[in-house]
């Protein structure tokens, strides 16, 4: 009889241990939240970048240090490019319920540098934006015309020209000291069939991106272009007047143009 007490007693307590623990693993504190996977370090330079691709860090000069790792691993490994075809699904979307005019006159805009062809083998030896933008190092590279297309990229931009718009090309690189060399790079890319390519001017030098921009927009608008679209790796492309029914943002951790 004992004996048989002794086991009711036994089974209760073994009720209550598993009962308590099987509560403590289904419930969370109304406030917790999983541990984070990534370390310290790796989770701040993910917030910094949202924080870039949002255009909430403002004019920032280089990537953090301690985000060199990181920021290499994301230009090099398969995210950026997964991010940068999202994306242009996005646009082929809205692309394809635009019903084009027959007066020729429907426009689509691209920035050139990492939007169209990429710096990344540049910025590989400028530690992915660690380093400082040194602007006589850039321009002896574009001379080189080493730039490879973006193949998502150049993948919409081919659409865009079967499709009937008029793709322009605007770019802040300088025309006289790398006009040749840009058109050069953009054909053996298979950049071919656009409109205009349009380059910095003397009448432009020392202005910000965005008024340079706005200014060849406005321009477009004036000689009657419809800007159905505007595609850019930075805010400054994107800003301003005249920007387009639509404007579409490509990641670039790597620098900042104001």
């Amino acid at each position: 009889m004992v004996s048989e007490m002794m086991q009711r007693i036994w089974e209760v307590l073994v009720f209550l241990i598993l009962a308590t623990f099987t509560k403590s693993g289904c419930t969370r504190l109304p406030y917790s939240r999983p541990s984070d996977p990534l370390d310290g370090s790796a989770s701040y330079c993910l917030s910094w970048r949202l924080g870039v691709e949002a255009n909430n860090v403002g004019a920032w000069r280089t990537v953090p240090t301690q985000c060199l790792q990181y920021i290499e691993n994301y230009m090099t490994g398969s995210q950026y490019h997964h991010d940068l075809n999202f994306i242009v699904e996005q646009i082929t979307s809205y692309v394809n319920a635009i019903d084009l005019s027959a007066d020729g006159l429907d426009a689509w805009i691209f920035d050139v540098d990492d939007t169209c062809i990429s710096n990344l083998f540049y910025y590989r030896e400028k530690r992915f934006g660690c380093d400082p933008y040194d602007p006589e190092a850039f321009k002896a590279w574009a001379l080189r015309g080493g730039c490879t297309a973006i193949p998502a990229v150049l993948k919409l931009f081919n659409k865009l020209i079967e499709s009937g718009f008029k793709v322009f090309l605007v770019t802040g690189r300088d025309e006289a000291t790398l006009g040749q060399a840009t058109i050069d790079n953009l054909q053996n890319q298979g950049f071919i069939g656009y409109e205009r390519l349009i380059l910095r001017t003397r009448a432009y030098k020392g202005q910000s991106a965005v008024v340079y921009k706005s200014e060849i927009r406005k321009q477009l608008e004036g000689e009657g272009y419809r800007i159905w679209g505007n595609v850019g790796d930075q805010w400054s492309d994107l800003q301003g007047d005249c920007i387009g029914n639509r404007t579409f943002k490509l990641p670039n951790p790597m620098y900042f143009v104001p």
